[in-house]
This record gives structure tokens, C-alpha cells and sequence, in this order.
């Protein structure tokens, strides 16, 4: 039987744990990265309250997760506060594939987002989960528009001033 429940911050390490057998897996070896556990929990732990995970249990052991971005929007007069959510990282370990856990976590996600009325949930999924998100209701966005930055390159112009939380020191003043 399938167990689906909210993951906390006592959940760091397991989380932590299929997110290393996720990238193993992509990678085809393991990584030799000693200060991954590190990282992950000082990552996780202030992304707790903005993000809701969920762990996926077979027979007591984790197989599965999935996380949500809950974002806030700005407040607008006369309208109540609303939230929508970014779905990522959903993944079932290979022995657990195919058995339903990836459509329960999904399902658990979109009840969640339904029961607190979010405006709409999105995603960015591979090639490979696209029929998975649309067999759940997931279809193209033609209102969303995408800037990628993972290009070489930059469209920062120069003096542009730099804002908190961007690694750039602000442009000298003249």
C-alpha cells in the first residue's frame, strides 16, 4: 500500500537521501559529493515555509516525492490574497515506477492546491513526463512567457543596480 504524507523538518535526511538516488540515477554513477547532506539541509530548512514536500511510502520505506513552491501574490483592493504553486522535483524510485506512486503524489498535490484555492499550478516537466502530467490534467501554457538564463551571456546592462540575494555588487556611483 501506498503511504503519502506531509514531510517536515525531521524528513531532511530522507529527502535528501532520493534527491542523491535521483541525480545518481540521471547521472548513471554515483557522485562522490560529501558535502551534499550539508547543503541540502541548509537549503531545506528556510525553504520549509514556502514549499510543501511530500514523501511517498511503500511497506514503511520512502520511494517517492514531490515538492511544491507555494507562491503569495501581491494583495490587490477588493480581492482576496491568492497562491499559486510551481510543481518540481516529482520522483518515484525505479523499483516503485509504474505502481501509482507518482499519481498519488500528484493527485495529493492537486487536492492541496484545491482545498486552498490556488489559482493554478505549473510545472516544467522532461520530455519523458509529459503524457504523465497530461494524463492528470497538465496541458501546454500559452499565457506564460519564459526568459532562459542558463545561456551564456548576459542582459544585465552595465551599472544596473544589483538586488539583494543577486551576487553582484552594486555599480559604482559617479
Amino acid at each position: 500500500m501506498i503511504f503519502l504524507r506531509v514531510a517536515g523538518r525531521a524528513d531532511t535526511v530522507t529527502i535528501a537521501a532520493l534527491r542523491r538516488r535521483w541525480s545518481e540515477e540521471q547521472a548513471g554513477e554515483d557522485l562522490d559529493d560529501p558535502s551534499f547532506d550539508g547543503v541540502f539541509e541548509a537549503w531545506f530548512d528556510p525553504e520549509q515555509d514556502q514549499r510543501v514536500t511530500l514523501l511517498a511510502e511503500v511497506d514503511g520505506e520512502p520511494c517517492g516525492m514531490l515538492n511544491m513552491l507555494v507562491f503569495t501574490r501581491m494583495p490587490k483592493p477588493g480581492r482576496p490574497v491568492s497562491r499559486w504553486g510551481y510543481v518540481a522535483n516529482v520522483y518515484v524510485d525505479a523499483a516503485h515506477r509504474d505502481r501509482g506512486v507518482g499519481a498519488r503524489l500528484l493527485e495529493e498535490c492537486i487536492a492541496h492546491a484545491r482545498r486552498n484555492e490556488f489559482a493554478r499550478l505549473v510545472l516544467s516537466p522532461s520530455e519523458r513526463s509529459v503524457p504523465f502530467y497530461e494524463r492528470a490534467g497538465f496541458g501546454p501554457a500559452s499565457n506564460l512567457m519564459v526568459q532562459d538564463l542558463t545561456s551564456s551571456g548576459s542582459s544585465i546592462p552595465d551599472g544596473a543596480p544589483a538586488l539583494p540575494g543577486s551576487g553582484r555588487r552594486p555599480a559604482p556611483r559617479r
